[in-house]
């Protein structure tokens, strides 16, 4: 199989990716763990004001440390009474001083300090916005995806991750964390910006090479 690097040690982000992938069988998506001798140096290159800028960055670096066609991706949630915050900042949007948090620890600080700044806020309005970009052969190809919602009142569903038990699709009841793998993937930013991604690689005839 072809495999494509994941420029990410995220596992959650892994499994999403892999899944929407699904529609391409002869691409093996392997995490930068498996890759890389110091994955850890891809959360230092995320310094960026812009999604492509932080992407390009996490994509160039895996490809340089890999000889695997390389996909990374930024994405964040822009909150319309925040003025557009966290956005870009969205995964380092709570901070405890003198504390490195976990993944984990960190998506919840991020939850509860979103909520908190909405409480009383009657626009509730969002969108989720994925850019991804892939670096192969030296080419770089970039695709954004975006998804208008809302902000639920309160976590809602135990599925997903970062800010998908606060996030409510426009058109539906469900927050993404209360929606199936099938039902989020279906709809989402991430798969919006992958059909895009892979269009504009079938449009440039780039064929995925066997290592």
């Amino acid at each position: 199989s072809n495999k494509i690097v994941l420029a990410s040690t995220n596992p959650d982000k892994l499994k999403e990716f892999a899944a929407l992938l699904r529609n391409f069988p002869d691409l093996e998506l392997v995490s930068a763990d498996q890759v890389l001798r110091n994955p850890a140096k891809l959360a230092f290159v995320e310094r960026y004001d812009t999604y492509l800028e932080n992407a390009l960055a996490k994509a160039r670096l895996a490809n340089q440390g890999s000889h695997y066609p390389c996909l990374a991706d930024d994405t964040g949630i822009e909150v319309n009474a925040l003025g557009g915050r966290p956005g870009v900042k969205s995964f380092r949007y709570a901070k405890v001083p003198g504390r490195t948090l976990s993944r984990i620890e960190q998506n919840r600080a991020n939850n509860e300090l979103l909520l908190s700044e909405m409480k009383g806020k009657t626009d509730r309005q969002a969108r989720f916005v994925t850019t991804l970009a892939l670096c192969i052969e030296g080419i770089l190809i970039h695709a954004t995806g975006t998804l208008d919602g809302s902000i639920a009142e309160a976590p809602r569903g135990d599925q997903g991750f970062g800010y998908d038990s606060l996030f409510i699709p426009a058109g539906s009841q469900k927050t993404l964390a209360e929606m199936t793998e099938a039902e989020k993937n279906a709809l989402s930013h991430r798969s919006r910006a992958i059909q895009e991604l892979m269009s504009q690689i079938a449009l440039r005839g780039i064929v995925f090479a066997k290592p």
